[in-house]
Order: C-alpha cells, then sequence, then structure tokens
C-alpha cells in the first residue's frame, strides 16, 4: 500500500508487522516460520516454505523504503531466508516435486489441506524474491 499511495501509516503497519514476525520467539534460527506462530506442537510442527518465500519478498521491498539500518536488516534477513529456501531441505531436485520448485508448503492444516506440499504461491513468491534481492544489489 505505501509503495501505491505514500501514505507513511501503511508503512509504518508494514514495519511494525515485519519487526513483530523477525522479533517472534516461535520464528526458528533459520527464518523458515512454522505454518503458524502458536501450533500446539512447536517444535514438531511443519514448516512453510510458501510464508518464508512471501516474508522474503516482502522484506526486500520494504527495505526500499526504509531508513539505512532497517533496511541492511531487512535485506540481510531476507538474503538469509532465501539461501536457507535454496537448500536441498526446501528446494526440489529437477523432476521432482511435481515439477514445482519448493517443497513443504503449508496452505491451511486445521482442515488438512495442503499440508507439506508445494504450493505454486510459495514458487512465485520465491522466484520474485530472488529477482527482487538481484535487483537491490
Amino acid at each position: 500500500m505505501y509503495r501505491i499511495t505514500k501514505d507513511t501509516k501503511y508503512l509504518e503497519q508494514a514495519q511494525k508487522i515485519a519487526n513483530f514476525v523477525l522479533n517472534h520467539p516461535n520464528l526458528p534460527s533459520d527464518k523458515i516460520p512454522y505454518w503458524d506462530f502458536d501450533a500446539p506442537n512447536i517444535p514438531n510442527e511443519e514448516r512453510d516454505s510458501s510464508a518464508a518465500a512471501i516474508m522474503a519478498s516482502a522484506l526486500i521491498e520494504l527495505s526500499s523504503y526504509t531508513s539505512e539500518e532497517a533496511s541492511q536488516n531487512y535485506k540481510s534477513t531476507a538474503k538469509e531466508i532465501l539461501n536457507n529456501l535454496l537448500t536441498d531441505k526446501y528446494l526440489a531436485k529437477k523432476g521432482e516435486n511435481g515439477g514445482f520448485l519448493l517443497k513443504h508448503g503449508v496452505g491451511h492444516k486445521p482442515e488438512n489441506s495442503e499440508v507439506d506440499v508445494p504450493l505454486s504461491y510459495g514458487d512465485y513468491y520465491l522466484i520474485e524474491a530472488m529477482i527482487r534481492y538481484k535487483n537491490s544489489i
């Protein structure tokens, strides 16, 4: 919203959300979140690669609107997320995973829908984050 409107209330809200997520005590050290920060069996819960890809892409965009210090924090965290998503743990090998890039996405676990599967939007945001990161350096 800030990109379109330039209304600082949207930038402030985006920063509050980013800071909440990045400082949440249930965010794993590799920055690939659980399917829900309040999932009942943390640390024995599914990770959500699609949420991580969305976070990385959003943090890179947010970094372009903030102070130098905040920008560096958001961008370095996005880079860490991307580095972790691009490991064998989350990135599928060619010919596997039904042609999808990311493994271990979670859509709606309470309804047992799309749990530990590839998700098209996870791949979309992974590619968007990589492009944004490349264009930001």
